[in-house]
């Protein structure tokens, strides 16, 4: 089948599905672009549609990768290009569109490991762009789970799956009330560290290399009482010039890290070696990426 008409029944179908009521109803995630599905491959995650469009690619795998994805049982549509355009959220389409299930966990299924504990609370996020950073930067620093609570944003919306750069496929998601998460905490006697801007202590000064969870709040109003009354310890970052805040990936992005270089520093964790340079630098395009 090659797709070639834009009243074609599969693509109306995958354009509703840009509308989080629609893919709600349906349990479905869209997963655009090379990145995206190799890594949900990698995971175990289950794809079984891929719509590809041979004149968009812009690497030299993609080919490797449809014969991997057909083998685990997913259905490969060829579109058109004037089509493939219509059914893609992205400005600069790479031909590759995959449909996935949702799957939705809960607090059981943080994994349980021999370090102590290391999770990430996020509360009330509000903008995919934040949430799919935040997960990318927790995947990065060895977070064993991000917890989401009462979440304001959709956690399968595409610009999430597209900011994470696709690692919300491995990562465990738990999603919950900020009253499961806070018990869960408390009866696994884990330190809950609430991150605010009002806090008298740096989060430098504090021993991160015991159970903990980072908790950080909503870009609009931070966090809720119920974590700024009872968490175990309020920290901030420190800021030297006007500003009063940072963006709330960015400030999760340096505090997780400072968990990271104490552990590593008492030989908790060790750092693996650089990953190979294996695809095509082209799949990067839209990412801004550092070091």
């Amino acid at each position: 089948m090659v797709i070639t008409s834009l009243q074609n029944p599969k693509l109306k179908q995958v354009v509703k599905w840009r509308d989080r009521r629609d893919r709600d109803r349906d349990q479905v995630v869209l997963l655009e672009g090379y990145r995206a599905l190799s890594r949900a491959l990698a995971a175990g995650f289950g794809v079984h549609e891929v719509f590809y469009c041979p004149e968009l690619y812009v690497g030299t795998h993609e080919g490797q990768l449809l014969a991997a994805l057909a083998s685990r049982g997913a259905q490969l549509i060829q579109v058109a290009p004037v089509p493939f355009a219509k059914m893609t959220y992205r400005d600069r389409p790479e031909g590759l569109l995959g449909i996935g299930h949702q799957i939705h966990r809960t607090l059981a299924d943080i994994p349980r490991k021999d370090t102590p504990p290391f999770l990430l609370v996020a509360e009330q996020i509000e903008k995919p762009g934040n949430l799919g950073t935040m997960l990318r930067s927790a995947d990065a620093a060895g977070v064993d789970a991000l917890v989401l609570c009462d979440p304001r944003t959709d956690l399968w919306n595409p610009n999430v799956v597209r900011a994470s750069t696709g690692v919300l496929f491995s990562m465990p998601i738990p999603e919950c009330t900020s009253r499961q998460a806070f018990k869960y905490l408390k009866d696994n006697h884990i330190q809950i560290l609430a991150t605010t801007p009002h806090a008298e202590k740096l989060f430098t000064e504090v021993d991160l290399t015991g159970p903990v969870a980072m908790v950080v709040g909503s870009e609009q109003v931070g966090l809720s009482s119920l974590w700024m009354d009872h968490a175990d310890l309020q920290v901030r970052l420190p800021m030297m010039g006007a500003a009063d805040s940072l963006n709330v990936a960015t400030a999760t992005t340096i505090s997780l890290y400072e968990v990271l270089r104490q552990r590593l520093a008492a030989g908790m964790m060790t750092v693996p070696p650089p990953a190979p340079d294996e695809h095509n630098r082209a799949y990067d395009r839209d990412d801004d990426e550092s070091f």
